[in-house]
C-alpha cells in the first residue's frame, strides 16, 4: 500500500506538497506542484492500487457557520498546545455549499472518504500542527509558518528542528530526497525559498500519519465523523502538558538574540578569522606540530536551530545570547594524543582559558570507549584585546583532538545525526562504535610509540622538484636536521620548504654553509634563554639558531614580514 501525504494549498497560485511513503516507511516521492491536473499527474503512478490518502485540508465542510464538530473535538484536545484548527463552514467563500478542493481531489483520485470504512483505496484529512504535537511531545507547535512578526531566522531554525525531529523516527526511511529538502532549507535566504520545502515537508508529516492509520490504527484518533467531516492525527500523549506561553516577541529573548546574531554575522565571521589566526599562530610559534587548524563561525541557521531548541517542550536556551558558547570555533587536529595535552598547556599559558573538559579522560574514568576530544573555551586577555580587537569580549571554543579521534567522532555523528540506525540495530551499532573507539585509542598509543623511535620526518622528493632551484632542497635539509637535532620532533612538511626560502634570502644555499653558520649558534644557549616548555620541532630549533645568528637581518627578511613583532620578542630573549 502507497502512504501519500498531501498539504493542499487552498487556491491553485500557491504550492502544494506531495510525498509518497511506502510500506516499509521510505519515502519514494516529495515534490512541490500547484494545479489540481499537476497533483494527479504526480501521483498517478501512486494511486491505481491500494492507497491512503492524508490530506491537509477540509475534505468534507456541511455547517453553515462556526466550526465542524471535528474542529471542536480537536481544539478542546489540542488548543492548550497552540494546535487548533481554524474554524471552516460553507459562510467561507472557498467553502461555499461545502464543495472543498480537497474534496474534489478526493473525487478525482476516486477515494473512500469515510476514515473508517478500511477501504484499500480511501482519503483522510489530517492536520500536521496536532500531529507533530502528538508525535514529538511538543509543548507547543513550531513556528516555522509564515506569520507576522516571524523573522527569517526563527522560520529557518523551527523547520530545521522539525525535519530534525522526522529524521529521527526510527520507523521512517525518509534517505536522500529528505537530506536534499534540508540541505536547501540550510542554503535559503528568503522566506519564499523555505515556503516551498515547508509544504512538502508539511506532506511527509500527512504520509506519516497516513503511513500510522494503516500500521496502527489504535494510535490515532479521530475527530468528528464521516457525515459532517473528520480528522485524523496521532493520538495526545496522556502525560503531556502545554509549555507556559512565552513572553512576546518583543520581550521573548530568543527571537531578539536570533535577529541580533543574524546582524551582527559579518562581524562575527571576521571575528572566526581571528580567531583562527591567533591559535594557528600560537601553534607555530611554539614549534608544536599539528595535522591541521580550522576555524568558523556558526551559521545563522545552525545559531537559530540551537538558540530554540527543547527538551520535553522546555526551551535549553532561556537567553542564547549569553549561554550559547560556541558561536566561534577552532578545531586543531593533532597526529597524538601527548600533543592534545600540549597545545592545551600552551593555550592556557597564551590566553583566558574559561573552561577546559577532557572529554577522553571523562570517557575513561566512567570506564567506557567512546568520544574522546578537549574542549575548551578561551578568550583573549584584555591586556591584549588590542593586538585582536575582533575577538574583544568574545569567547571561542577550541576542540583539540587526534586525528584518529577526528576520525571516529565524524563517522559516529554523520551515522547517528542522519538517523540511518535502524532501530533494531541500535545496540549492535552501539557496540560496535565501542569497539571502534577502543581499537583507535590503541592505534592513538602506539602512534605516540613510534614518534618517540623514529624522530625524523619522511620527507619524499617531489617528481617535479626544479634542479636548478639554488635553494637547499626541502628533503635534504629535513634529513640534516634530524642529524643536528636529534631530540627534536619532526615539523610540518611545508615548513621545511618555508625555511629553506629564508636561508636562501639569507644567502645560505649549501648544508655545508649552514652546518658553519650552526656550529657558531650555541644550542645549548639557545635552548637555556628561550626556556622551552614543549620539545620544539626541528624547524622552530633552526629558525631560532638563525635568529641568534644574524639577529636583526634575520627579522627583517621578506619571508618573515608577517611575523616581524613576534621575532623581536623571541630576539630579545635571545641577547638579553
Amino acid at each position: 500500500m502507497q502512504h501519500i501525504g498531501i498539504d493542499l494549498a487552498w487556491g491553485s497560485k500557491s504550492p502544494t506538497g506531495l510525498a509518497v511513503l511506502d510500506d516499509d516507511g521510505r519515502l519514494v516521492h516529495v515534490c512541490a506542484v500547484r494545479t489540481d491536473e499537476q497533483i494527479e499527474g504526480a501521483l498517478a503512478p501512486f494511486v491505481a492500487g491500494p492507497c491512503i490518502v492524508a490530506i491537509d485540508a477540509p475534505l468534507l465542510v456541511t455547517n453553515a457557520t462556526g466550526n465542524r464538530d471535528a474542529e471542536k473535538e480537536l481544539n478542546a484536545d489540542f488548543a492548550k498546545f497552540q494546535a487548533g484548527a481554524h474554524p471552516t463552514n460553507q459562510g467561507k467563500p472557498e467553502f461555499t455549499d461545502g464543495d472543498t478542493r480537497g474534496g474534489r481531489l478526493a473525487r478525482r483520485l476516486g477515494l473512500d472518504l469515510n476514515p473508517r470504512s478500511g477501504r484499500e483505496r480511501r482519503g483522510i484529512e489530517v492536520y500536521p500542527h496536532a500531529a507533530t504535537v502528538s508525535l514529538f511531545r511538543l509543548g507547543k507547535t513550531l513556528k516555522y509558518k509564515n506569520k507576522p512578526g516571524r523573522e527569517f531566522p526563527q522560520l529557518q531554525a523551527e523547520l530545521l528542528v522539525l525535519m530534525d525531529h522526522l529524521g529521527a523516527v526510527s520507523e521512517l526511511r525518509l534517505g536522500p530526497l529528505f537530506a536534499d529538502l534540508r540541505d536547501q532549507v540550510v542554503a535559503a535566504t528568503k522566506k519564499a525559498q523555505l515556503r516551498v520545502v515547508e509544504d512538502q515537508v508539511d506532506a511527509v508529516v500527512c504520509a506519516y500519519v497516513g503511513w500510522i492509520a494503516v500500521r496502527r490504527p489504535d494510535d490515532v484518533t479521530t475527530y468528528g465523523d464521516a457525515t459532517s467531516g473528520a480528522i485524523v492525527t496521532p493520538t495526545l500523549p496522556s502525560d503531556l502538558l502545554p509549555l507556559k506561553a512565552t513572553p512576546p516577541p518583543d520581550l521573548d529573548p530568543v527571537p531578539r538574540a536570533i535577529q541580533a546574531y543574524a546582524d551582527a554575522y559579518p562581524e562575527t565571521v571576521s571575528a572566526a578569522e581571528s580567531a583562527l589566526a591567533l591559535v594557528s599562530g600560537l601553534l607555530d610559534e611554539a614549534g608544536i606540530n599539528y595535522l591541521s587548524v580550522t576555524g568558523r563561525a556558526k551559521t545563522i541557521a545552525s545559531y537559530a536551530e540551537k538558540a530554540t531548541r527543547e527538551e520535553d517542550g522546555v526551551r535549553l536556551y532561556a537567553d542564547p545570547a549569553t549561554e550559547i558558547g560556541d558561536v566561534i570555533g577552532v578545531r586543531v587536529i593533532t597526529y597524538v594524543q601527548s600533543d592534545v595535552v600540549v597545545v592545551a598547556e600552551l593555550l592556557a599559558e597564551q590566553v583566558v582559558v574559561l573552561d577546559d573538559r577532557d572529554l577522553a579522560s571523562q570517557t575513561a574514568r566512567e570506564g567506557r570507549f567512546g568520544y574522546a576530544s578537549r574542549h575548551l573555551q578561551i578568550a583573549v586577555d584584555p591586556a591584549r584585546a588590542d593586538e585582536w580587537p575582533a575577538l574583544r569580549d568574545r569567547r571561542v571554543q577550541v576542540q583539540v583532538r587526534t586525528v584518529l579521534q577526528h576520525a571516529w567522532a565524524e563517522f559516529e555523528h554523520d551515522i547517528r545525526y542522519k538517523g540511518t540506525v535502524p532501530a533494531e540495530h541500535a545496540s549492535e551499532f552501539d557496540r560496535r562504535f565501542t569497539l571502534a573507539a577502543g581499537l583507535l585509542e590503541l592505534a592513538d598509543q602506539e602512534f605516540t610509540a613510534i614518534r618517540e623511535r623514529l624522530r625524523a620526518p619522511a620527507i619524499e622528493a617531489t617528481e617535479d622538484e626544479d634542479p636548478d632551484d639554488p635553494r637547499i632542497a626541502p628533503r635534504e635539509l629535513a634529513a640534516f636536521l634530524a642529524g643536528q637535532y636529534a631530540d627534536a620532533d619532526w615539523s610540518r612538511p611545508d615548513h621545511y620548504d618555508w625555511i629553506s626560502g629564508l636561508l636562501l634570502e639569507l644567502g645560505v644555499t649549501s648544508l655545508v654553509e649552514l652546518g658553519d653558520v650552526l656550529r657558531t649558534a650555541g644550542d645549548a644557549a639557545i635552548a637555556e634563554r628561550m626556556g622551552y616548555r614543549y620539545p620544539p620541532g626541528a624547524v622552530r630549533r633552526l629558525d631560532d639558531a638563525l635568529l641568534s645568528a644574524f639577529g636583526e637581518r634575520y627579522v627583517e627578511l621578506h619571508g618573515n614580514a608577517h611575523r616581524a613583532p613576534a621575532l623581536r620578542a623571541r630576539l630579545a630573549k635571545l641577547v638579553g
